[in-house]
C-alpha cells in the first residue's frame, strides 16, 4: 500500500518520525510536506493529499497537524475524501470499517507520538466491510456530495 502524507508546521515532527515507521513497516509513502518547520497553512497541504488520494497516486492519506481539525474540514471538501480525526485506536479501525475513511487525521498537540503510531497502524491495517448497511450508508454521503 502507498501512503500519502502531509503536514503543516504545527504537525512537522511528527510527520517525520510517522514517515520513517511507516516505511519501516514496509509501506511505500509519498511524503507532500511540509518539509520545515517554518509556518504554512494546513488547507494547502490537505488539499496536496486529498488531490493525491484522489488522482490515485496512494491508497490512503494521513494528516497531521496541530489539533488535527483543520486538515480534516480542509480535506473533507474534496468530492471522495473521507478524512476522519482519530485520536484512538478504536476510531482509527472503526472509521474505515464501516466509513471506508480514507484520510486519517492526528494532531500532534493533541496525543503522543507512540500513540500516534498505534493509530497509524490501526488505520493502515483496516480494511472496509463491505456489509449492505455500510454501502448504504456511504451512498448517502455520495448523494449529499453530488447535491452540493
Amino acid at each position: 500500500m502507498k501512503v500519502i502524507v502531509g503536514s503543516d508546521h504545527a504537525g512537522f515532527r511528527y510527520k517525520t518520525i510517522l514517515v520513517e515507521a511507516i516505511k519501516e513497516k514496509g509501506y511505500e509513502v509519498l511524503d507532500l510536506g511540509t518539509q520545515t518547520e517554518s509556518p504554512s497553512d494546513y488547507p494547502d497541504h490537505a488539499a496536496d493529499v486529498a488531490k493525491a488520494l484522489i488522482s490515485k497516486q496512494g491508497e490512503r492519506g494521513i494528516l497531521i497537524c496541530g489539533s488535527s481539525v483543520g486538515v480534516s474540514i480542509a480535506a473533507n471538501k474534496f468530492k471522495g475524501i473521507r478524512a476522519g480525526v482519530c485520536h484512538d485506536t478504536y476510531s482509527a479501525h472503526q472509521s474505515v470499517e464501516h466509513d471506508d475513511v480514507n484520510i486519517l487525521c492526528i494532531g500532534e498537540r493533541v496525543i503522543g507520538i507512540e500513540l500516534a503510531k498505534d493509530i497509524v497502524f490501526a488505520f493502515l491495517k483496516a480494511a472496509f466491510s463491505n456489509e449492505e448497511r455500510h454501502l448504504k450508508r456511504l451512498a448517502k454521503i455520495s448523494a449529499i456530495e453530488a447535491q452540493w
